[in-house]
């Protein structure tokens, strides 16, 4: 009996369908989730603030949208309903347990809950539903259901002669029947929703409303009254314009056509293919077709002896909502947290976001071309997906100081050094040819040239020719020439090493000892 605060992705989803797809309110509640109180509080909402189309509301992010729904941290929680199944719980645990009891204990965790009457009139009305069973009427481009069979085929490996498992996804329009069939590997999220996409291409059109059953690739959060649309599939539908109402747990009059179309196909489907072998998933497929057009075209009893075929091209066919431009391009959700290095990985591959991201939580989109970052619905980062280990890194991403870095490059800092004078060129040159990693060499080259800043282009020229004199190389060792006031002395103390002639010993290699 939690007073949820209503999402601003659920208000823009109740925009969404009241405007683009003009539903009632009652069948965006069941979509969104949410009561017929808090869609007419949104609408009430959105006219007051002058928001009365999509076209309005579409390129607003969701802080914008919710600054404008709710001004000045506007409470956005509506009037706690009472939960008649808690109630309902309470009350056959003893006969004590009265509703006046229970109504007290509802105020004491909600205050500004409703009165006495108004909790009991919501219990008994909800008691009066739970016996009813209502014939459902199917009209014309509104319902398609969706399911598995629970019956597999196998499949052989033609090598091997190994039996692999297929299931047997089913799409059926609620008007007419028409069914939609064909075999996958497994009930993942790809598999689901590729097989959503070749039914819609094979009726030709989208029905307004996708029943499927609670599976894991349909629904992230299973729940009787309210579940949780996963995002992969709550983004196919939105992209082909349906709405996803998927049915409750355990209620399969919910989705009695597809029930139905269960049945029909394992007996008109797969009880015919049980005598036949099949070596891939594509010549299974090409039979499974071969039997479907059989059965999409079989008289039906009590339809005056019209086919699936038949009744789908008086009512559902004209009725069905376009196809998109573009066909759906599959892609996975998840969060990630933005790490101290401003980068998100996905299949140990890093990308990088706005570095003022960093500790914040963002949802990522991955399709096999791209890895898209968003932040309360706003894309804040866009990157080609690579499926290597290493990392991608847009310089804008990057603070001044990162970025700055990340442009250094040995020609650059010898460039920088030349502007000192000869005797830091060479120092510095000489030192990123001697170490024996280029990031080591850069970052000396780097210290060294900071110094500047510090003592002076002329002081540093001085102490970069005794070092080069003295054979110093370090950092720091120059650094301690400066702070000492070495380089005041000028060079004149100082003389060249002197040659030394090669050393000859029995027990010394040579240079032809390493070629």
């Amino acid at each position: 009996m939690t007073n949820m605060r209503l999402s601003m992705r659920k208000s823009r989803e109740i925009l969404r369908l009241k405007w683009l797809r003009n539903l009632p309110h009652r069948e965006v509640a069941e979509s969104v989730g949410v009561s017929l109180g808090a869609v007419s509080s949104v609408m009430t909402r959105a006219a007051a603030r002058g928001l009365t189309c999509w076209e309005d509301a579409e390129p607003l992010g969701e802080e914008a949208l919710e600054a404008l729904l709710y001004p000045h941290g506007e409470a956005t929680s509506l009037r706690p309903e009472p939960d008649p199944v808690w109630v309902h719980a309470e009350r056959q645990k003893s006969r004590k347990v009265t509703l006046e009891l229970l109504h007290l204990e509802y105020l004491q965790a909600h205050p500004d809950g409703y009165q006495y009457t108004a909790f009991c009139d919501r219990y008994r009305k909800w008691t009066k539903r739970q016996q009813l069973s209502m014939r459902q009427v199917h009209y014309a481009g509104d319902k398609t259901f969706l399911d598995y069979s629970g019956d597999t085929i196998d499949v052989l490996d033609p090598k091997t002669g190994e039996a692999r498992k297929t299931e047997l996804f089913l799409a059926v329009l609620g008007a007419s029947n028409y069914t939609f069939a064909e075999a996958t590997w497994t009930q993942q999220l790809p598999d689901w929703t590729a097989s959503h996409v070749r039914a819609v291409e094979f009726f030709g059109g989208v029905t307004q409303v996708w029943v499927p059953d609670q599976l894991r690739s349909a629904v992230s959060g299973p729940h009787r009254y309210d579940p949780d649309t996963n995002r992969t599939y709550a983004e196919l539908a939105e992209h082909y314009g349906a709405v996803v109402i998927p049915a409750r747990p355990r209620k399969p009059k919910d989705k009695a056509k597809v029930e139905v179309g269960v049945l029909v196909a394992q007996r008109w489907i797969l009880a015919r293919l049980r005598n036949e072998t099949f070596f891939s998933l594509a010549a299974l497929n090409q039979r499974n077709a071969e039997l479907l057009g059989e059965l999409n075209d079989r008289p039906m009893k009590g339809y005056g002896g019209q086919s699936r075929r038949q009744r789908f091209e008086q009512l559902d066919r004209p009725a069905l909502q376009p196809l998109p431009a573009q066909r759906y391009v599959y892609a996975d959700w998840t969060k990630k947290t933005v790490g101290n290095d401003y980068h998100v990985e996905v299949d140990d591959h890093a990308y990088s976001v706005p570095y003022r991201l960093v500790s914040r939580t963002v949802e990522i989109r991955c399709s096999a071309a791209t890895v898209e970052v968003y932040l309360r619905g706003d894309r804040v980062a866009v990157h080609p997906r690579s499926h290597e280990a290493g990392q991608t890194t847009c310089k804008d991403h990057m603070p001044a100081a990162h970025r700055a870095h990340a442009d250094v490059s040995p020609s650059h800092l010898v460039e920088r050094a030349a502007r000192i004078g000869p005797h830091t060129e060479r120092l510095v040159a000489d030192i990123l040819r001697t170490r024996p990693h280029p990031e080591q060499g850069f970052r000396a080259g780097l210290g060294i040239l900071s110094l500047a800043r510090r003592y002076g282009d002329d002081r540093l020229e001085v102490a970069a020719e005794r070092a080069m004199l003295t054979g110093l190389r370090r950092c720091r060792q120059l650094e301690a020439l400066l702070r000492g006031g070495l380089d005041r002395l000028g060079v004149a103390d100082l003389k060249p090493a002197p040659d030394r002639p090669a050393i000859d010993h029995d027990n010394l290699r040579g240079p032809a000892a390493y070629e």
